[in-house]
C-alpha cells in the first residue's frame, strides 16, 4: 500500500493538572512531508465521559476535508475518560489510530474503584474499542495500537511514516508538547502531570 506524501493526518494529545478538573487536547494537522498545516484545541472533565465529544470538537472545529486520518495519544485519558474510537471514526468519517507506549496489567479494577457509579458504561466503551496490539516499529520501538476503519497494515505504515525517533508520531508528540504548554500557563507549575 502506498501512502502519498499529502497525507494528512490529525494528532490528538493531551495533558492536565488533577486539581483543575479538566484535561486540554491539542490537536496538530501534519502532512506526510511533516510540514504542520492546522491546530485546534477542546478540553475534557477528568473521570468524566466527554473525551469523545473533545475529540470530534477538535476535528469539526478545523472544517477539513483533506484530514485523511485521525490519531490519538491513548484511548483512556484524562483521568480513566474513555474515548469511544467507533464513535470517533463513524462521526468524523476518518480512520482512527489509538496509540499508548506502555504495556498495562488492565484498568477494569480502577473503573470499579474510582467510578462506582458508571463503571460498566467506561468498561463497555472500552471492550468496544478492541485489544490493544503490540507492533515494533521502524525504528526498534514497541509501541501498542488500535485501529478502526483501516486494516492493521495501513496502520502500521501511517505510524512508521510520521515516526522520526522515539515512539511518539510527530503529529503525536508535537500536540503533546503543546498540550503541556497550554496546561502549565492555565495550572499550578508545580503539580503539573
Amino acid at each position: 500500500m502506498y501512502i502519498k506524501k499529502g497525507v494528512r493526518v490529525l494528532g490528538i494529545a493531551e495533558s492536565f493538572y488533577k486539581e483543575r478538573g479538566r484535561s486540554i487536547l491539542v490537536g496538530i494537522v501534519q502532512r506526510g512531508d511533516l510540514i504542520i498545516d492546522g491546530f485546534s484545541y477542546a478540553q475534557a472533565t477528568l473521570g468524566g465521559m466527554d473525551a469523545t465529544n473533545a475529540v470530534i470538537e477538535i476535528y469539526e472545529d478545523l472544517d477539513r476535508e483533506d484530514i485523511n486520518y485521525i490519531m490519538v495519544s491513548g484511548a483512556v485519558i484524562s483521568w480513566y475518560n474513555v474515548i469511544d474510537l467507533h464513535r470517533v471514526h463513524w462521526e468524523t468519517g476518518r480512520p482512527v489510530i489509538s496509540l499508548t507506549y506502555e504495556e498495562t496489567e488492565g484498568i477494569i479494577r480502577f473503573f470499579i474503584e474510582n467510578f462506582p457509579r458508571d463503571w460498566h458504561y467506561r468498561l463497555l466503551i472500552h471492550l468496544k474499542n478492541g485489544e490493544r496490539k503490540r507492533i515494533k516499529l521502524k525504528n526498534g520501538y514497541d509501541v501498542y495500537m488500535r485501529a478502526v476503519g483501516l486494516d492493521e497494515e495501513a496502520a502500521i505504515r501511517i505510524v512508521n511514516m510520521f515516526t522520526l525517533e522515539g515512539k511518539y508520531p510527530e503529529p503525536i508528540r508535537i500536540s503533546r508538547l503543546i498540550a503541556r504548554r497550554i496546561a502549565r500557563k492555565l495550572g499550578d507549575s508545580k503539580k503539573y502531570l
